[in-house]
C-alpha cells in the first residue's frame, strides 16, 4: 500500500501544484471568475490518481481484491498529497506572485457587489466582506482553506471510486 499511495500521491502533489499554478507560469492574466474555474478544475484533476491509486493496489497489489475502507485510506492518503501541492501553490502565489491578491479580490468583489445591491445593501454587504477578509485574507490561512477543500473533494473522489472498484 505504501508505494502505491507514494507513487500516486507524488503524481497527484506535482500535478496539483503545476495545474493550479498554470496560469501563473504562462503569465495568463486570468480573472477571478475563471480563475475559480480554473482551481476546481485542477484540483478535481489531479485528484484522478485517486481513482487510478486504489485501481492499481486493486489489480496489481491486492490480486483484484479491495475494500470500501482500504480503497477510502488510500484515495485519501493520495488526496493529501494533492491537496499538500495545492496549497504549496496558493501560498507561493498569495506570499510570492502576487502578494496583494486579498486586496485585489476584495476589490474586485466589492466592484460587483455595487453595480448589484443598493446603496443600503451595498454598505451592509461590503463590510461584512471586508470584515471577513481582515479576519481570513492571510496567505497561510488562505492556503490551509485550500487544503480543506481538496481534501474534502478528495474525500468525495476516495469514496465513489470505492463503491466503484470495491470487489471481495
Amino acid at each position: 500500500m505504501k508505494k502505491t499511495v507514494i507513487r500516486y500521491g507524488l503524481y497527484a502533489l506535482i500535478s496539483g501544484f503545476v495545474l493550479f499554478g498554470l496560469p501563473f507560469f504562462l503569465g495568463m492574466g486570468v480573472d477571478y471568475d475563471y480563475g475559480e474555474l480554473i482551481g476546481y478544475t485542477s484540483m478535481i484533476i489531479s485528484l484522478l490518481f485517486v481513482f487510478f491509486g486504489i485501481k492499481h493496489y486493486r489489480d496489481k497489489v491486492n490480486n483484484g481484491k479491495i475494500s470500501l475502507g482500504k480503497a477510502l485510506a488510500i484515495g485519501m492518503l493520495i488526496a493529501l498529497f494533492s491537496a499538500i501541492g495545492v496549497a504549496v501553490m496558493d501560498y507561493l502565489y498569495t506570499t510570492q506572485i502576487n502578494p496583494d491578491f486579498a486586496s485585489d479580490y476584495l476589490e474586485y468583489k466589492l466592484s460587483g457587489m455595487e453595480a448589484a445591491l443598493s446603496p443600503e445593501e451595498f454598505k451592509v454587504e461590503s463590510a461584512k466582506l471586508t470584515k471577513q477578509m481582515e479576519d481570513y485574507g492571510s496567505p497561510s490561512f488562505m492556503a490551509f482553506m485550500m487544503l480543506a477543500s481538496v481534501l474534502v473533494l478528495g474525500f468525495i473522489i476516495s469514496l465513489i471510486s470505492g463503491l466503484i472498484l470495491q470487489r471481495k
